[in-house]
């Protein structure tokens, strides 16, 4: 049985009545030009407000039809958070709510605690052979990923120390060479400044010989002497003139 409804609305010219169509193909038809306009309202809404709209509608036939401007998936989730929200708001749901999460931690917790003996060892008495081959195959799956574990940490532990010894050895290479050329530089030094003081002791010696020698020879005087002009022939007696002679001795 499909309800009746006595509201009337205004289609186009006329109005109809708001009840099942009886007819098949008319109801077929209705039924796709009101599911086009319903899913075109929707895209509508949520471009024109940023409103998160999600439609789902099943024809007769039991035939999906849907819209989502992001992901029906996440228009369901946020569907049952938001109910879930109006029904803790009262005490008692909220009250049941917790009983319920705890209660289902405390059996997860129970069941961790007892899959964690097993794997130690304990309380295997209830278990057949099946469980037992089992629990051999996943301990054995588990070591082999933890040896697998072990090699790749070890392995590029060794990448690691691998890079920073060439990484030290290009540092000490840079660093003898470095030392070479403050060698070479401070015997460059070296031999401008000791070379400096020998010509330096070089000139000073030669110096002091040659004072040496100025002292125990000195050099010969100079006298002046002036001598008498001598009496020539007539024609130079008529001259008078006086000879002044420089002798060095």
């Amino acid at each position: 049985m499909y309800p009746l409804w006595t509201d009337w609305v205004h289609m186009g010219r006329g109005k109809i009545v708001i009840r099942r169509i009886d007819n098949s193909t008319s109801r077929q038809v209705t039924f796709s030009k009101r599911r086009s306009g319903l899913l075109k309202k929707a895209k509508e809404l949520a471009i024109l407000c940023d409103a998160e709209v999600g439609v789902m509608i099943f024809s007769s036939t039991g035939k999906l039809h849907e819209f989502s401007n992001t992901s029906m998936k996440s228009v369901i989730d946020r569907y049952h958070r938001a109910k879930e929200e109006q029904q803790l708001t009262s005490p008692i749901t909220e009250v049941r709510f917790w009983q319920r999460e705890a209660a289902m931690l405390k059996q997860q917790l129970q069941s961790l605690q007892e899959k964690h003996r097993r794997m130690m060892g304990e309380e295997l008495s209830g278990l057949s052979v099946k469980d037992l081959q089992g629990m051999e195959s996943q301990l054995e799956m588990s070591l082999r990923n933890i040896r697998m574990k072990k090699d790749q940490l070890l392995f590029e532990e060794i990448e690691e120390l691998n890079r920073k010894g060439n990484l030290i050895h290009h540092e000490n290479m840079e660093l003898c060479e470095k030392v070479h050329q403050i060698r070479e530089e401070n015997t460059e030094l070296y031999k401008k400044v000791y070379g400096m003081r020998e010509a330096d002791a070089t000139n000073r010696n030669i110096f002091l010989t040659n004072a040496l020698s100025i002292r125990e020879n000195p050099p010969a005087t100079i006298c002046l002497q002036l001598s008498q002009p001598e009496q020539h022939e007539a024609t130079e007696a008529s001259l008078q003139s006086t000879n002044l002679g420089l002798q060095l001795h």
